[in-house]
C-alpha cells in the first residue's frame, strides 16, 4: 500500500499528468482517486480527475468534478470551457452554450469566443 504522506501524493498527481498526456485516463483517475481521498479540498487535482474522466468518455463524472470544481472556483475559465464541452459531447447544448459563454466572458482567449458563437444569438446580423 502507498504512503499516506504529501510526498506521494505530490507524485502521484505528477504520475497522472503524464498519464493523462500520454493518452491513459483511466490510469490517470486511478492516480487521482487516492490523492483526492486523502485531499479532498484539492481543487487542481479535481480539475486533473475531471480531465480525464472527460477523456475516458466518462461524461458523467467529468460533470460532477467540473461543476465542484466551479463550486471553489466560480472564475475559472478553463472549467467553464471544460464544463462546456463535456455538456456538448452529452447532448446538452443550451447547458454547453451557457458554460462556453462564461468562460469567454471570463478569459476572452480565441478558442473560448469561437466556442461562445456570441454571433448566433436570436436575432443577430451573421452577414
Amino acid at each position: 500500500m502507498p504512503e499516506n504522506n504529501p510526498e506521494t501524493h505530490v507524485i502521484d498527481f505528477r504520475a497522472a499528468e503524464q498519464l493523462l498526456a500520454a493518452r491513459d485516463p483511466r490510469g490517470a483517475v486511478k492516480l487521482l482517486d487516492s490523492v483526492i481521498a486523502a485531499h479532498p479540498e484539492n481543487t487542481a487535482a479535481r480539475l486533473l480527475r475531471a480531465r480525464a474522466f472527460f477523456a475516458a468518455a466518462q461524461l458523467r463524472p467529468a460533470e460532477l468534478e467540473f461543476e465542484l470544481v466551479l463550486e471553489r472556483e466560480p472564475d475559472n475559465a478553463f472549467a467553464h470551457f471544460a464544463l462546456a464541452r463535456t455538456f456538448q459531447r452529452a447532448g446538452r447544448p443550451e447547458q454547453a452554450t451557457r458554460h462556453f459563454r462564461l468562460a469567454a466572458a471570463l478569459d476572452p482567449k480565441p478558442e473560448y469566443l469561437q466556442a461562445a458563437r456570441f454571433d448566433d444569438r436570436p436575432g443577430g446580423d451573421r452577414s
